[in-house]
Parts: C-alpha cells; sequence; structure tokens
C-alpha cells in the first residue's frame, strides 16, 4: 500500500486513527457529545479535525470556532504572565508570599477539627511564590472531597460559585489552616489563582486587562477571555456532566451559562474559555522558545526554566502528591512552573519524549508540547470530569506512532 505524503514528518494514515479512535470509542458510543484535536509539528498543523456536536441540545455541530471552557488549560497563561513580571525583576521565587499578601504572614497548618473550628500548628516554613507555581503551598480545592479544610472552602464558596474577586479571596484563604506546610508536599489547589492576583497586585493593572494586553492581543487571541460575548455566543459549546453507564448530561447550557456574566472572578487557574487557532497560537509560542509570527511573549532561558521540573530531589508528583486529581497517575512526571514535564518516559508507561511538558482542563481537555519533536498537540472537549476516560494517554500513544 503507497504510504501517503507526510506532513512535517507525521504520517497522516496514522493521524487519521486519532479520527477513528475517537469516533469508534468515544462519540458513536455517547461517551463524549464532540471533540476539536490539532496536531502540528515545526509550526506546521498536520492535523485538524472536529467531531460530533458541540450542543447536543440544538443538534450543532463542532467547528474549528467553536469556542470552550479550558479551565485548567488556564494555569499554563497565568504562569507565563507571572514570569514575565519575574523577567521585569518584580519578584524572586523564593520570595515568602507574605511579602506581597501580608495578611498571611502567620500561616498554620490543619491537625484537626471542622470550619470554623479547627485545631492548628504553625507552618515550619513560609511560603514562597515558587510553592504557588509548583502546587506545594499547602492550598487545595474544594472539589477534593478529601479533607475538612477543603469542605471549609465548598462552604465558603472558594470555587467561584458565589459574587467572589481575587481580593476576597485571598483575604479569606488567609483566615483557613493550609493542609500541610509549604514545600512538603503536591496538592492540586487555587495556588495559581493566587498567582493571578499576584500579577494584578505587581502590574497594577486587572488580570483579565494584562492578559489581554501582554499575552492575547501580541499572539492573536481574540477568542480567549474570562466570559463569553453575545457575538461568540452562537460558537459556544455546552458543558455535560459524566453518568454512570458512560452516559452524559448536560452540566452548563451556553445560554445561562455563569461564564456569560461580566465581573465573574478572575480565576487565573481556571477562568478562561477559548478557541483551538487560540490556544495553538499560546502552545507554538512555547514550542518556538517563547515567540509565535514574530512577537514574543516569554524570554527562552525564561521557558527553559519554567519547563524544568521544580520538585525537590527531581521527584515526580506520586512521590509527592496527597491527592489524586485526574486520570492520569503521572508517574515518571514531575512538575515545573506552571506545567507538568515528563522526567522518565518508560516510568510514564505512555510514548513521548523526555521534557513533554503541558496540561489538561476540568471539561478533559488537554495539550502537550514536546521541545525534542518540536510537536504540539491541543485536544478539546466539553466532558467533566476529566477522569472519565484515559483520552489523554490514548492520543499520546497515537500521535507519537505518526512521527516517521
Amino acid at each position: 500500500m503507497r504510504e501517503l505524503k507526510q506532513i512535517a514528518g507525521l504520517a497522516p494514515d496514522q493521524l487519521r486513527n486519532i479520527e477513528d479512535h475517537l469516533d469508534r470509542r468515544y462519540i458513536q458510543p455517547g461517551k463524549l457529545p464532540g471533540a476539536l484535536t490539532l496536531v502540528a509539528r515545526r509550526g506546521e498543523i498536520a492535523y485538524l479535525k472536529a467531531q460530533g456536536l458541540m450542543d447536543v441540545e440544538r443538534n450543532k455541530p463542532v467547528g474549528r470556532d467553536t469556542i470552550f471552557r479550558i479551565y485548567s488549560m488556564t494555569k499554563p497563561i497565568t504562569s507565563i504572565a507571572m514570569m514575565q513580571l519575574y523577567e521585569q525583576g518584580r519578584f524572586l521565587l523564593d520570595d515568602p508570599v507574605h511579602k506581597y499578601i501580608p495578611a498571611w504572614k502567620n500561616q498554620r497548618v490543619y491537625k484537626s477539627g471542622v470550619y470554623p473550628h479547627f485545631l492548628t500548628t504553625p507552618v515550619t516554613s513560609a511560603m514562597t511564590i515558587r510553592d504557588l507555581f509548583t502546587h506545594m503551598s499547602g492550598l487545595t480545592y474544594g472539589f477534593m472531597n478529601r479533607t475538612n479544610v477543603d469542605a471549609a472552602y465548598r462552604e465558603l464558596g472558594l470555587d467561584g460559585s458565589r459574587n467572589l474577586t481575587l481580593d476576597v479571596l485571598v483575604h479569606q484563604l488567609a483566615e483557613l489552616p493550609l493542609e500541610f506546610s509549604p514545600g512538603t508536599a503536591w496538592n492540586y489547589s487555587v495556588s495559581t489563582d493566587v498567582l493571578g492576583y499576584l500579577v494584578q497586585l505587581l502590574a497594577d493593572q486587572p488580570l483579565d486587562e494584562y492578559l489581554r494586553e501582554h499575552i492575547f492581543e501580541p499572539l492573536h487571541m481574540p477568542d480567549t477571555g474570562f466570559h463569553v460575548r453575545d457575538d461568540q455566543l452562537d460558537r459556544f459549546a455546552a458543558c455535560y456532566q459524566y453518568q454512570p453507564g458512560d452516559r452524559f448530561e448536560l452540566q452548563d447550557d451556553p445560554a445561562t451559562s455563569p461564564f456569560r456574566r461580566n465581573g465573574r472572578l478572575l480565576s487565573g487557574g481556571g477562568g478562561l474559555v477559548s478557541t483551538i487557532d487560540d490556544y495553538f497560537h499560546f502552545a507554538q509560542a512555547l514550542c518556538q522558545g517563547g515567540m509565535f509570527q514574530g512577537r514574543r511573549i516569554i524570554g527562552r532561558k525564561t521557558l527553559e526554566f519554567m519547563r524544568s521540573n521544580h520538585l525537590p530531589d527531581n521527584q515526580d508528583l506520586p512521590s509527592l502528591a496527597v491527592g489524586a486529581f485526574s486520570e492520569t497517575p503521572y508517574a515518571g512526571t514531575g512538575f515545573g512552573l506552571g506545567f507538568s514535564v515528563k522526567t522518565d518516559v518508560a516510568k510514564s508507561q505512555t510514548n513521548g519524549s523526555l521534557g513533554e511538558y503541558g496540561w489538561g482542563g476540568l471539561a478533559s481537555t488537554n495539550f502537550f508540547i514536546d521541545p525534542v519533536e518540536e510537536l504540539v498537540m491541543i485536544f478539546l472537549t466539553q466532558l467533566i470530569p476529566s477522569s472519565s476516560y484515559p483520552i489523554r494517554q490514548e492520543l499520546r500513544a497515537i500521535v507519537n506512532g505518526a512521527l516517521v
């Protein structure tokens, strides 16, 4: 059988396995409403395919311009914004957070009790800004449903379910104990929301304005932001919740979504919506050392620093994590300043390269960048939680199989 012409060193016949796999395994059986997948190498898009529906109730197909909730794929963007300020000498990574948030000076660690009656002990070390980048801060998320501390987050609505600002979030976090002393363990958390607050503080500019001016406009990302405008509504996908029996039901209708409200919490940890092309511009800038189409958003050495493993003694996530947070076990994977970083390919049990980095979102979205192969993959869908199916590992196997 004649092999088709390669695109940027990728075999098209192997890339088509993405479409076949997603359609046969997930979309036709009704496990996923739809999906949009992009694979690029050396700056050239080799595969881009929309499948299924972006809105089942209205029978609207996924399109290239569909707007998705990217949730925690917001984190790398906020991390880049903060490191832009690092390049300006505005802070150092080992600065204690209380240097910028004085109310956090005398932090304490949970010992026992339930909110508001906690028994606590003093921290053994002050939280640093690097602890926020690496999720070793001792903060948590309310949706973890694991401890009495995250129960307090839920009771106080610190997930953004009520009218919450970054100022109020930081003020209320000051009154709650940490899960552990900073730097001693890894726990997925609101840490990146606190980084968003620090961006506002250090730049003296609201987070949404800062991101638009310093990242979205330079990279031509017109559809990325914290709320969906009226002129975008027709392209805004519905979001779905996994149900037992490999089914899903509507979780967030586009017309009534909280993402339609202006004035929502500017969540640097999970508040953005975006499109495949917008996010590709961001990911490709990272793949090219911080520059896309002649516009630089971060320095090459700064980016190399960010995608190094910053966990102590080069440990991986399972060695330090105190709670599960997605379907990916992350063995052989460390954490940098805003991304996961592959440190041991064999141990990860997933095809790839040393130094591959990226992250995913609550609604099963995911991206990764392989700097060795100059490869970018972005997968967008809208199914909560991300632990529903092992799509991320499966896509890595298919995409890496296309390298020739």
